[in-house]
């Protein structure tokens, strides 16, 4: 089986990812920008901390 070496354009490449990905959303101008409040740079509060170590943890979620 011979492998093409088939090879694209830059303009082309922007097509694609055009084509697959759509328009990027326009961006936040800094004016627009918020800090971030105390409780959203917490840690979750919807599970315990990890006992005995994030990767027991893992572990016993099935995690990797």
């Amino acid at each position: 089986m011979s492998e093409s070496s088939e090879s694209f354009t830059d303009e082309e490449y922007a097509f694609l990812r055009h084509v697959r990905f759509g328009e990027l959303p326009p961006a936040v101008r800094p004016e627009e920008r918020v800090a971030l409040t105390e409780s959203e740079t917490e840690p979750r509060r919807d599970r315990p901390g990890p006992a005995g170590g994030q990767h027991e943890w893992d572990l016993r979620a099935g995690g990797a």
